[in-house]
């Protein structure tokens, strides 16, 4: 049997008060779609549909290579006419699986005990909460069968005393939706199609209703505003945390951190208040990340540690480096085993070898630095002519002194020296001091400017 996705995505969120539709708002770096498409996708044989309306186009480009089964909801006119609109694309033999776009948090692991119950059957996931106001409760017989769903508007003032109330989350063979949904009624305070009625004419029918419930209640709450997005932005990054340091991390606070992708941790990791994880990031064995820390798409080798205040993108960092504070790794940067980067330093496209020192003031781009060379503060490659790209080539043991410009393209050789405040046009050979300003004139008698 065929699993068919159905993720409902078609709202405007107009609380969210922004022309972005509300599935492409972020939590954890990533659109609310993106949370629910990858729960779902970890599903065996999962074909994913997704109906779309505000914005579909925006919805569509965001997520033109996932693969997904578009449908469109030109009218926003319930939950039940939005999976109708996906149904023609779902083959008669399929378990179908509602979700919603703006209900991020919800696991593979719940979704895939709700298929299983639902291979014979209509099955629901519900939760129990002590402010039930707002949600349609579960009205059950007094065997405690599933009867029916009630909305909060459509309610009675006995059935608002009801706690239970559904997630809007089911999954239910398709041969059935094609039989109910034709017969939903928008006689209702809404005036909309609820994909909640089929409940009762499942009862009516004889098909038997299960009730699941998820691991928390936060992992099916939904988003339709500011205040409910920050809110389960901190109980996905206090799960990270908690997963983090299960796993032996030292965390300083685990209310600040933000993991925005993929943390992959080796052992004896430590990481200080206020980091911020993107993308894909490894940190390998004994690795210390300070305070306020931003890495994306990076690797860092075992023993290495990041001062306070450093961006990392897109680098590739070897065991027992040191950065910063106050560095800055661009896209390219590579840095060899025992290299520094110090502080108000950047990198870029840059490969800073085995042992080399870039300690204060520094820009490094499109070069490449041997081993054991040091770098003087304030030294600038200076790569870039306004229209093209050239690189700089340092040896092995070179010495740059400070504040020297190395105009690309240029090669300083093994064990050469630049004397300080040069700025260098030509090739220094091994072993060669490059000794490139201008003379010095000492002016006896020279009177500063006074004030006016």
């Amino acid at each position: 049997m065929t699993l068919a996705v159905v993720t409902l995505a078609a709202g405007k969120g107009s609380r969210m008060k922004s022309d972005l539709p509300k599935v492409l708002h972020t939590l954890a770096g990533k659109p609310l779609l993106g949370h629910v498409l990858e729960a779902a996708s970890a599903l065996k044989g999962a074909e994913q549909h997704v109906v779309i309306g505000h914005g579909a186009d925006q919805v569509q480009a965001t997520f033109a290579d996932s693969g997904v089964i578009w449908s469109e909801q030109a009218e926003q006119k319930g939950t039940g006419h939005a999976v109708a609109q996906a149904l023609p694309a779902i083959a008669e033999d399929s378990l179908v699986l509602v979700l919603y776009g703006d209900v991020p948090l919800i696991r593979t692991d719940t979704l895939r005990a709700l298929v299983a119950a639902a291979e014979n059957s209509l099955a629901l996931l519900t939760v129990t909460l002590q402010n039930p106001s707002g949600y349609g409760r579960i009205v059950r017989s007094g065997d405690g069968e599933v009867q029916a769903i009630v909305e909060h508007k459509d309610a009675t003032e006995e059935q608002r005393l009801i706690c239970e109330v559904n997630t809007g989350i089911m999954a239910l063979p398709a041969r059935l939706l094609n039989k109910w949904l034709p017969a939903l009624s928008a006689d209702n305070a809404q005036g909309e199609y609820y994909l909640t009625d089929v409940i009762a004419m499942a009862v009516a029918d004889g098909v038997a209703v299960t009730a699941l419930h998820p691991a928390s209640e936060t992992e099916v709450e939904g988003v339709n505003d500011r205040l409910q997005l920050a809110s389960l932005e901190r109980v996905y990054q206090q799960e990270r945390a908690r997963d983090l340091m299960t796993a032996g991390v030292a965390l300083a606070d685990p209310a600040r951190i933000d993991v925005r992708g993929s943390l992959r941790v080796g052992r004896n990791v430590s990481i200080d208040v206020g980091c911020v994880f993107e993308g894909d990031v490894i940190l390998g064995d004994d690795v210390h990340v300070g305070a306020y820390n931003v890495i994306r798409n990076s690797q860092l080798g075992n023993g290495v540690s990041v001062e306070s205040f450093c961006h990392i993108e897109d680098a590739v960092v070897a065991g027992s480096c040191s950065l910063g504070p106050y560095a800055r790794l661009r896209p390219g940067a590579e840095l060899g085993e025992g290299a520094r980067v110090g502080n108000f330093c950047e990198v870029k496209k840059s490969l800073i070898g085995k042992g080399s020192k870039v300690n204060h003031l520094t820009y490094i781009g499109d070069a490449t630095i041997g081993e054991g060379a040091n770098i003087g503060a304030g030294t600038i490659t200076c790569n870039y002519d306004g229209v093209n790209k050239f690189r700089t080539e340092i040896g092995d043991g070179a010495f740059i002194g400070s504040n020297s410009s190395l105009v690309a393209p240029v090669t300083v050789g093994k064990g050469a020296t630049v004397a300080a405040g040069s700025t260098v046009t030509k090739n220094v050979g091994d072993d060669e001091l490059a000794v490139a300003r201008g003379k010095q004139r000492n002016i006896t008698g020279w009177k500063k400017p006074g004030k006016h």
